[in-house]
């Protein structure tokens, strides 16, 4: 009855994370910290998850001298984030009769 939740996005900022880029496509990292609040070291780990699951791309480039990391978000990363979604939505009833 109830689909399995993908254990790697139910992590609150790893969810986070995806719920930005789905929507942006990319972002920098320090966008990314702003926006969930999250300790650069913290983030760096959860990003370093998601990269290592092919489910974001991360480039590390540099803006004038400094150093800035641009996440992007995969096409496994977009079917990983839909199929969350339709999961949570088993669990919530939404869309049943």
């Amino acid at each position: 009855m109830f689909q399995p939740l993908d254990p790697l996005l139910h992590s609150e900022l790893r969810l986070a994370v995806m719920s930005l880029l789905i929507s942006a496509d990319e972002a920098e990292f320090s966008y990314i910290k702003e926006q969930t609040g999250a300790t650069a070291g913290n983030l760096s780990v959860q990003v370093d998850k998601l990269s290592a699951a092919g489910y974001i791309e991360v480039e590390k480039t540099f803006k004038g001298k400094r150093p800035c990391t641009i996440c992007r978000i995969t096409d496994k990363g977009r079917q990983a984030f839909k199929a969350y979604v339709e999961a949570l939505k088993s669990y919530l009833g939404v869309g049943k009769p």
